[in-house]
């Protein structure tokens, strides 16, 4: 177990969790920690289902730094390993910055172990970004974990060998014991994991056959095997023909419908749920009525892995286990059949949670999304490399929205768009869904170019198609648009514009929610306070009447600022804390980075000038992920001048500089959690702030910019 004195995994870089009892090891364990600590760069090579994974998680979950882990399996375009890289550690970016350069970053803040696992597919693609890694981050170690080397100068390879003996009996022993079966330390037994050349995974199989045959028929249908695929001798048999042997003898075992569904589970990439098997894989052979039964016995068999996550209860398939069974749904010629159905699952799905986005069940949405990735990565490459299918890639890519903006994948949702959109699909409506979405995503990367064009060019087709929908959303985006490049009157008049287009069409959701709060925010910019305020009471009335609370977040923050701006600082705190809440659940960096910002200005103005250019600081570390510091607009930067102004006066340069320093060191879980920190602890000496555009003489001097100081 980690110590209390050890670091914390990113975000969502954790290692798989053990689901059972983990057996011997000890010394390879404590050779590839000690490996790890000469070399910054070690791989575990070995034959597939040698228990490389487990080992690596078993070495990593001790470690003394920051780690994260990273699995490779479910990708299959080399583009996407930084992708990956970055969504697994949770680092979220929201400018047109790479993938890479984003890890670069984040990575450089402090030592880290990063665990790159099931790479073997992607050897040089992998590669390459493990040299540039190393090569630019001298505190960074890499273990990683595949079949092969990644042939890189300085890498210590560790190839793990199968199982003892004696450990070999014992974790085939452990594993019938888990099911209820006893088996004894005797020959039979010994002789069936000297078959299996002590490879776990083989050994798992042989364990799940237990409960039907015992070690001594095992040990006859395996000789079978081996027969029939070596000619008679097995002197010579690689390991990994054995785990071949060992898995192909458990499909031979398998009934005619398990091994239907094993074959065709192999669609699905990263976990899946039974709803999505029930409907993916059931048909021709195989009722949806008793997929539930199957992939029970396949659970039983240890051919799926049960796991619990955010989303519920998931399966997964091992990879070599999964590559077995892709072999069998090619010789069938019915992949083509059911990828198309797996595209189709998710298409279904994509439209469920853009329209359950706007619900109660917001939260379990962004919860799903992330979980099901893999799979929607998998359904839109489909749609966007088969022919005919170019439509349905810009529907889905247009759908998930909601995934890249509201869940803080903005450059992955850039990179489908783009995409999706550069092919003639023939279907006007999916490509104008994806053109106004590219413009959105673009605006919030502060990449007004490419975003002006890809609206221009949505909106000039809408009006051609009479597509009323798409013209009010293009309208909304160019608005925003306007918004945060300072052009307000423009602003106003568009997002006022689109915002009578959705009513006309009976349009209601969260953009058109957000289109309310932007007007608001140009309202208030304009001064005219109470407008902002009405609109913004309205957006959170019909908010919690459909228990939304992405739009709320934004919401509150201009209520906020409307709350200062009268002087109200208590009330504007309490609005901002609750905002940040919500926009840090939901990964929204911008949302959060926007209320750092108004919470140093409200921090000053309670007398805590020291504690404001703290967290001036942590919004300074944040903007790069982001895009252009507040949209290098003088409207969105008025607050931060104001505070810089005040704090800097009442701290000296000097010290206001050190404080800033202070707070650039925190990341970004650290720096929202010290801002919520706050809450219920007001500094007793707090002033009120002035109404209207503060007096700065009243803030008091003094406070300490050291946690606990100044408060």
């Amino acid at each position: 177990m980690r110590g209390p004195q050890c670091p914390e995994p990113f975000a969502d870089g954790e290692p798989p969790l053990e689901l059972n009892g983990f057996v011997g090891r000890t010394a390879e364990a404590a050779g590839l920690a000690a490996a790890l600590r000469s070399a910054r760069l070690v791989t575990v090579t070995g034959a597939g289902g040698v228990g490389k994974s487990r080992l690596a998680a078993r070495v990593v979950a001790d470690w003394e730094t920051a780690h994260g882990w990273v699995e490779l399996a479910p990708a299959h375009d080399p583009e996407f390993v930084e992708y990956e890289v970055a969504e697994a550690l949770g680092l979220t970016d929201h400018t047109t910055r790479t993938p890479r350069e984003t890890v670069l970053e984040q990575l450089a803040a402090r030592p880290t172990l990063l665990v790159l696992d099931g790479f073997e597919h992607l050897v040089a693609a992998t590669a390459e970004l493990v040299a540039q890694l190393l090569r630019k981050l001298p505190q960074l170690r890499v273990l990683a974990v595949g079949r092969r080397p990644l042939g890189l100068a300085g890498e210590r390879l560790f190839p793990l060998a199968p199982l003892g003996a004696d450990e070999a009996v014992r974790l085939l022993r452990d594993r019938a014991r888990e099911q209820g079966i006893t088996v004894s330390d005797d020959p039979e037994a010994r002789e069936l994991c000297a078959r299996l050349d002590g490879i776990p995974l083989a050994l798992e199989l042989a364990a799940a056959r237990l409960r039907a045959l015992s070690p001594a028929q095992l040990l006859d249908r395996l000789d079978d095997r081996f027969r029939l695929l070596t000619g008679g001798g097995r002197d010579a048999l690689p390991r990994h023909q054995t785990l071949r042997t060992a898995i192909g003898w458990s499909h031979e075992l398998c009934t005619p419908p398990e091994r239907l569904l094993w074959a065709r589970l192999t669609v699905f990439a990263g976990t899946f749920d039974l709803e999505a098997v029930e409907y993916v894989c059931s048909g021709d052979g195989l009722p949806d009525t008793e997929i539930l039964d199957v992939l029970s016995e396949l659970l039983a068999q240890s051919v799926i892995a049960r796991e619990e996550t955010a989303a519920g209860p998931r399966y997964r398939m091992l990879d070599t286990v999964r590559a077995y069974g892709a072999d069998w749904l090619e010789a069938t010629g019915d992949a083509v059949r059911l990828r198309r159905r797996h595209r189709d699952w998710y298409l279904g799905l994509a439209t469920w949670c853009e329209l359950e986005w706007f619900s109660p069940r917001q939260r379990e949405v962004a919860a799903r999304v992330a979980v099901e990735l893999p799979s929607l990565r998998a359904a839109l490459e489909f749609c966007l490399t088969e022919p005919a299918e170019a439509h349905l890639g810009q529907y889905l890519a247009g759908s998930l929205w909601f995934c890249w903006v509201g869940c803080g994948r903005l450059a992955e949702g850039r990179r489908w768009l783009e995409r999706s959109v550069a092919l003639e699909s023939g279907y006007e409506r999916s490509l104008l869904k994806a053109l106004w979405v590219l413009g959105y995503v673009a605006v919030l990367q502060g990449d007004s170019g490419p975003a002006r064009q890809a609206l221009r060019m949505c909106r000039e087709r809408a009006e051609r198609a009479a597509n009323a929908s798409a013209l009010a959303y293009a309208e909304h985006r160019t608005g925003c648009l306007a918004l945060v490049t300072d052009d307000l009157p423009r602003a106003e008049t568009l997002l006022r514009s689109a915002l009578a287009r959705y009513a006309e069409i009976g349009e209601l959701n969260s953009n058109v929610l957000m289109g309310r709060v932007e007007l608001a925010m140009a309202r208030a910019f304009q001064g005219d306070l109470p407008d902002a305020v009405r609109l913004c009471e309205d957006v959170r009335r019909v908010c919690e009447e459909h228990g939304e609370r992405w739009a709320r977040s934004y919401a509150l923050y201009v209520l906020a600022y409307a709350a200062w701006r009268e002087g109200v600082a208590g009330r504007a705190r309490e609005l901002l804390t609750e905002c940040l809440r919500n926009a840090h659940a939901f990964d929204d960096l911008l949302g959060s980075v926007l209320t750092l910002e108004l919470l140093a200005l409200v921090t000053a103005t309670e007398g805590d000038p020291a504690e404001a250019a703290v967290l001036q600081g942590a919004a300074a570390r944040l903007w790069p992920s982001v895009g252009l510091p507040l949209f290098g607009s003088a409207h969105y930067n008025a607050p931060h001048a104001e505070c810089e102004s005040a704090a800097r006066g009442a701290l000296g340069d000097a010290r206001y500089e050190e404080c800033v320093r202070r707070g650039g060191r925190l990341d970004r879980e650290a720096a929202v959690g010290r801002a919520l920190g706050r809450e219920g602890n007001r500094p007793p000496a707090a002033v009120p702030a002035p109404r209207g555009a503060a007096r700065w003489n009243a803030v008091r001097t003094g406070g300490g910019c050291e946690a606990g100081q100044g408060r």
